[in-house]
């Protein structure tokens, strides 16, 4: 058994029950369900039709996401989550550059990195070797001022953990901004690479050894094998080349406002909803979220 998840951003919601009805009745599947009204609905289906991508094509042309997914084990035990351009709306190496005033070479770069043009653990040497010299007090004042959070982040992980769920940030960037971030949103523990500081500034080398698409990918098996779960039963989410090893273990690997060389890799993509959507892929309803 199959479940068909339809849903759209919750700050613009326009889902349509005509649209639901008529692929429901096209596709051949059961009573839909609304998650939440005008924007996320679901309904089960026997098998994955075969003009599943063509649909998705039509649905992206309207603002809807839609995701094709085993019934079975939907609802996760942990969520392993990228934090720049995923659980942040921002690549935080990118503003310190801006800081600095070499952002314009130091975005190209990550960029690049992010598509998969470059090899990450090299990518990010160059980018901070860019910061040398930069007052490590900017990072504080680059989080307070230029740093957003994703909407729906705190829900996410609230609802998860209120059922039982685990939470792990597990980042490219820097330990400086994945502790306020893990802070502010309740994950449990957080992995990322370290700004090395002397004398109060920046020395333009990153602490070895780096943390990147196999420390990711480490990270998962660890941690689930430490809660004695299996990677079936992890949600991972990321948006760049790097997050393309969790996302391939995990259960159910999400990849978000990703790079389009990543989504076309993942079957679960979301481009229009936000992190709620974690949620509604589960099968959580509206009004079973916690933290609204």
């Amino acid at each position: 058994m199959y479940i068909t998840t339809l849903l759209t951003n919750p700050e613009t919601p326009c889902l349509d029950a005509a649209a639901v009805e008529a692929l429901r009745n096209a596709w051949g599947g059961g009573d839909a369900q609304w998650l939440a009204p005008d924007v996320a609905a679901e309904f089960p289906m026997a098998t994955v039709p075969e003009n599943r991508w063509q649909v998705w094509e039509d649905m992206q042309a309207l603002g809807v996401d839609l995701v094709v997914q085993p019934a079975e084990g939907r609802k996760k035990k942990m969520l392993l989550a990228d934090m720049d351009s995923t659980m942040i709306g921002q690549e935080c190496i990118d503003e310190l550059a801006d800081v600095a005033g070499v952002g314009a070479r130091v975005k190209e770069i990550t960029a690049r990195a992010m598509n998969g043009e470059l090899g990450f653990d090299g990518a990010l040497r160059e980018r901070v070797g860019l910061l040398k010299g930069l007052d490590a007090g900017v990072i504080d004042r680059v989080f307070e001022e230029r740093i957003s959070f994703t909407p729906g982040g705190k829900v996410l992980l609230a609802t998860m953990k209120a059922n039982g769920g685990y939470a792990a940030l597990v980042s490219g960037g820097f330990t400086a901004f994945t502790e306020k971030v893990a802070a502010a949103l309740g994950f449990d523990e957080h992995r990322a690479n370290t700004l090395v500081v002397e004398d109060g500034k920046l020395t333009g080398v990153p602490g070895e050894p780096i943390l990147g698409r196999e420390a990711k990918i480490a990270a998962l098996r660890e941690i689930s094998a430490r809660l004695g779960i299996t990677p079936a039963e992890v949600m991972a989410v990321g948006d760049g080349a790097n997050d393309l090893g969790m996302l391939e273990l995990a259960g159910a690997g999400v990849a978000l406002h990703a790079k389009p060389s990543v989504a076309a890799q993942c079957d679960l993509r979301i481009n229009h909803g936000d992190l709620t959507a974690l949620l509604f892929l589960q099968g959580y309803a509206c009004d079973e979220f916690v933290g609204v």
